[in-house]
C-alpha cells in the first residue's frame, strides 16, 4: 500500500485500539447482562443490594385513595385520571423511608399553584406527531390571564373543558 493510504488506516485502528484499552479499564466487570451475551443494559449486578434496600419515595396513585377518597374519585373522572398524584405534589415518601401517612414524621406535600406546573403539560409545543398535541391547552401562556394562577379558574383535581 502507498503511504497515503497506510498512515491513516493505522491511526484509525490506534484510535480504535485505544477505545478499547479504555474501555477493559474503565467500564465495570457487572455492567451488563452477560448471562445473554455480551450486551450492555442499565443493569448491574453489584447494586442489586443497593436497589433492595433503597427506600421508595414514590408511593403511587393507588396510595392516595384511603385518606383521600374525594379527591381520588373526582380526579379518576377527569381528563387528569392518567396523572399520578405525585407528578404534581411531589414524592409522599422520604429517602429515609417516612411515608406520607406517618402521622408523627409525615412530610407536608407540596402544593405547587403555580402557571410553571400547570404549563408543565397545558402550553402547546410544536409536534404533531406527539400524544402531547392532543392535551388542552394554550398557544401563548402570556396572552390567557397573565399573571393569575391557573388554580383561581381551574380546579386540577376536577378539570372542566374549556373553562372554569
Amino acid at each position: 500500500m502507498k503511504n497515503h493510504v497506510f498512515r491513516p488506516l493505522i491511526a484509525v485502528i490506534g484510535i480504535v485500539v485505544l477505545i478499547l484499552v479504555a474501555r477493559y479499564f474503565y467500564v465495570p466487570k457487572d455492567f451488563g447482562s452477560y448471562e445473554r451475551g455480551y450486551i450492555y443494559s442499565w443493569h448491574r449486578k453489584g447494586d442489586e443490594e443497593f436497589w433492595k434496600n433503597f427506600k421508595i419515595k414514590y408511593q403511587g396513585k393507588e396510595y392516595c385513595k384511603d385518606c383521600h377518597s374525594d379527591k381520588y374519585a373526582s380526579i379518576n373522572k377527569s381528563p387528569h385520571r392518567i396523572i399520578n398524584c405525585e407528578n404534581c405534589h411531589g414524592p409522599a415518601g422520604t429517602a429515609e423511608g417516612i411515608i406520607h401517612y406517618d402521622l408523627d414524621k409525615r412530610p407536608k406535600l407540596a402544593i405547587d399553584r403555580s402557571r410553571e406546573q400547570c404549563y408543565r403539560c397545558h402550553v402547546k409545543l410544536p409536534y404533531p406527531t406527539s400524544a402531547r398535541a392532543n392535551i388542552r391547552g394554550f398557544a401563548d401562556p402570556e396572552k390567557h390571564n397573565p399573571g393569575m394562577e391557573c388554580v383561581a379558574c381551574h380546579n386540577p383535581h376536577s378539570p372542566k373543558l374549556g373553562g372554569a
